[in-house]
């Protein structure tokens, strides 16, 4: 039963968008639940691809960096431990970031399922994470393991170009300017991101394979993993990843 303040709010939204919103909701309770989590490296198209995943099958995304920031801003008591680790400079003990998982399924978005992108990282993570879904009475069911090799993803990411106010981005090989270095709408001069060099991306990468890997291992064992070859054109890619999730 929704409270009054959630009602008359409510009464603010036009018809048109709240029969949508149903209309959605009634399509979604039509999809089969899914429980997923996306590993791959910075530049594998991880954020490219779930996008068309949480649409396709109605599910909500949960990125532990944004769902830190929301847990913090709302004050949530997980949030308010969380702002106290951070403003120490500690890192957010595992169980804080398990604990707002577990608080974030309970939202409507929430119903069918989540992509988890960024987490876990290590086999603490994982492990702490299947012991809260097990209490839920659920499981992971798939990972895509978005697999790219490490000289695509530097060609990838050091020719990425960025036009600072618009957003606009171009790509030396895969996307290049009309003019080297210059945008194609205003004139103005492109940037490179600090974090877009072939030094920092080695460095995270890694950081990534050290730690990631044995996350990679603990779920193949369990029998969930599929590789995705991330190095293929985003459509192609779209494909293997849908083809991963009907099997």
């Amino acid at each position: 039963m929704a409270s009054g303040g959630a009602a008359a709010d409510l009464e603010d939204i036009q018809t048109v968008d709240l029969m949508s919103e149903l209309l959605r909701r009634l399509k979604c309770s039509q999809k089969p639940d899914k429980r997923l989590i996306f590993i791959g490296p910075p530049g594998s198209g991880k954020g490219t691809q779930s996008p068309v995943v949480k649409d396709e099958y109605c599910l909500c995304h949960l990125s532990t960096g944004d769902m830190l920031r929301a847990a913090v801003a709302s004050k949530t008591p997980l949030g308010v431990k969380a702002k106290e680790a951070m403003e120490k400079g500690e890192l957010v003990s595992d169980d804080l970031v398990v604990g707002i998982i577990d608080e974030a399924m309970n939202k409507p978005k929430c119903q069918k399922g989540f992509i988890l992108d960024g987490f876990p990282r290590t086999v603490t993570q994982a492990e702490k994470l299947d012991e809260m879904l097990k209490r839920r009475g659920t499981e992971i069911d798939k990972v895509l393991n978005f697999a790219i090799d490490d000289s695509v993803l530097e060609e990838r990411i050091t020719g990425r170009w960025i036009h600072p106010s618009s957003g606009r981005s171009y790509h030396t090989k895969f996307a290049p300017p009309k003019t080297p270095g210059v945008d194609d709408i205003t004139g103005e001069p492109l940037i490179q991101r600090k974090d877009d060099n072939a030094e920092v991306l080695r460095s995270r990468l890694a950081a990534f394979h050290s730690q990631t890997e044995p996350v990679i291992n603990y779920y193949a064992k369990k029998a969930v993993l599929t590789n995705i070859q991330a190095e293929k054109a985003p459509q192609e890619v779209t494909s293997e990843v849908k083809k991963a999730l009907s099997s």
